[in-house]
């Protein structure tokens, strides 16, 4: 049995902040019901991989979730979404402040029909400010957090093609919601949960921003070299790529023995991590021409028995086959009724000792438990069927 076995959860989000915070939910047992337009949500498609037209995002942040189709626009519908409302313990919503009180997901509105329900709210930059109203994706927030920027060349900023700011949202939102729920204890009262994607980037460059305001030393973006303490960049081998990160003196020293090269242990440039930083370029040199005579295997046994910090850089096809992250079961194989291929679906992000997060079923088809919840909620068949015909359902 979950944490959260007989919490039910209404899941109003559409792509990845709102969804996998209700998805990391549904793991640790919570009903997750996602409400969906009747022709589908435009989030269900992105990356198709599916004979239906499912795309992997959707497969994955969508796990341990019935869906119903509805009409919010409708007055049927509404009804319907008040009925639900006054059965959930938790609803997700991230959508626009004004569209959450259009659609009655405001938490004024939540909170008279059941004042125990906690919301949780997602907008991109927050519920202040002149740009509170304008629409935002996780790429927005890299840019304005100023990690878009520090990850490029100086002229060529560069975007993190994984969406880390939407899913550490995601994270925080469901660490947020269990929060209220355990101060529902003690209150009887549910809370807002309100999360943005600019507040999450921000939190990500935080402690740049820090040096910045107190020293202003006007960092020029360098790549994949690190310029707090080296080395730390990426190094072509024989056979490929390897990131090689250290920080410390210990560290440092103990790189400058595994490549050959102990003169740099008493460089006054290198003395510490802050000169290192600085002088990052040299290193990363001297490095380079030592993984050159390597391959990829052959440098990572070297820099592992010198217990340094370092990975290879694997392409897609590279990381489904690696052996750690099969060992770990970190990508176990799932189905979905709409696709005859197994996919991978990473794992809950922590394991528990007595009460593991669990992956029950797959995320679901468009609509395919709708009667099934509307008979949770008391409708007859006739109603159900009436509900069809006038395209509420």
């Amino acid at each position: 049995m979950g944490l959260l076995t007989g919490y039910r959860v209404l899941d109003f989000g559409r792509f990845i902040a709102g969804p996998y915070a209700a998805a990391l939910l549904g793991d640790m047992g919570a009903d997750v019901i996602r409400i969906e337009r009747l022709e589908g949500g435009e989030d269900r498609c992105v990356l198709p991989v599916a004979e239906t037209g499912e795309g992997g995002m959707f497969l994955q942040i969508n796990r341990n979730k019935r869906c119903m189709t509805l009409d919010l626009a409708s007055t049927k519908g509404r009804e319907i979404v008040r009925k639900l409302i006054a059965t959930a313990d938790v609803v997700v919503a991230n959508l626009p402040t004004p569209t959450l009180t259009q659609l009655g997901l405001d938490f004024q509105t939540v909170s008279q029909l059941n004042p125990r329900c906690v919301l949780v709210t997602v907008n991109a930059y927050g519920t202040s400010g002149p740009w509170k109203e304008r629409p935002g994706f996780d790429g927005i927030g890299q840019a304005m957090s100023g990690a878009m920027y520090m990850t490029g060349e100086p002229d060529a900023p560069r975007r993190a093609i994984t969406t880390y700011v939407d899913f550490s949202t995601a994270q925080a939102c469901a660490m947020g919601a269990l929060a209220a729920l355990w101060a529902r204890e003690k209150s009887g009262k549910g809370q807002l949960v309100e999360g943005s994607l600019l507040r999450t980037a921000v939190i990500q460059t935080n402690s740049m921003l820090i040096e910045q305001s107190v020293k202003e030393p006007d960092r020029i973006p360098q790549g994949n070299r690190g310029f707090a303490a080296a080395p730390s960049d990426a190094f072509k081998t024989r056979t490929g790529w390897v990131l090689i990160q250290t920080i410390g003196d210990a560290m440092f020293r103990r790189c400058c023995d595994t490549i050959g090269r102990p003169d740099m242990k008493t460089a006054p440039q290198f003395a510490n991590d802050v000169l290192r930083g600085q002088n990052s370029q040299a290193i990363s040199q001297a490095i380079s021409e030592w993984c050159a005579t390597k391959t990829r295997e052959e440098a990572l046994d070297a820099l592992a028995a010198a217990k340094l910090p370092s990975g290879p850089i694997y392409t897609p096809r590279e990381a489904l086959a690696d052996a750690q992250i099969q060992a770990a079961n970190l990508l176990p194989l799932r189905r979905f009724e709409g696709m005859r291929q197994a996919y991978p679906v990473a794992p809950h992000p922590v394991d528990l000792s007595d009460s593991t997060p669990e992956y029950r079923m797959s995320a679901p088809t468009l609509g395919q438990h709708t009667d099934e919840i509307l008979r949770e909620l008391g409708l007859a068949p006739t109603e159900i069927a009436e509900l069809r015909q006038l395209k509420v359902v």
